[in-house]
C-alpha cells in the first residue's frame, strides 16, 4: 500500500486577493472559502484589536505566490 503525501505550502495568493492575499492563501492552504477566512480575520480585528497588526506581520512573513511556485 502506497500512500501519497502532497507537501502544502503556505503562500499569499496571487488571483484571489483583496489586500495582500493573506487571507485567500491561508483558506487555499486550509481548502476552505477565503470567505470564511476573512470573516473570521474581520471578527478577530474587532474582539481582540490586534488584527490588523497581525495581517501586516502575515504579509511579510508569507510569500507571495509566483515566489513559491517557480
Amino acid at each position: 500500500m502506497v500512500i501519497c503525501m502532497v507537501e502544502k505550502k503556505l503562500y499569499r495568493s496571487e488571483y484571489n486577493r483583496m489586500i495582500a492575499g493573506v487571507c485567500a492563501g491561508i483558506a487555499e492552504y486550509l481548502d476552505i472559502d477565503p470567505t470564511v477566512i476573512r470573516l473570521i480575520w474581520v471578527l478577530f480585528t474587532f474582539f481582540v484589536g490586534s488584527g490588523v497588526l497581525v495581517y501586516i506581520i502575515a504579509c511579510l512573513i508569507i510569500p507571495n505566490e509566483n515566489e513559491i511556485k517557480k
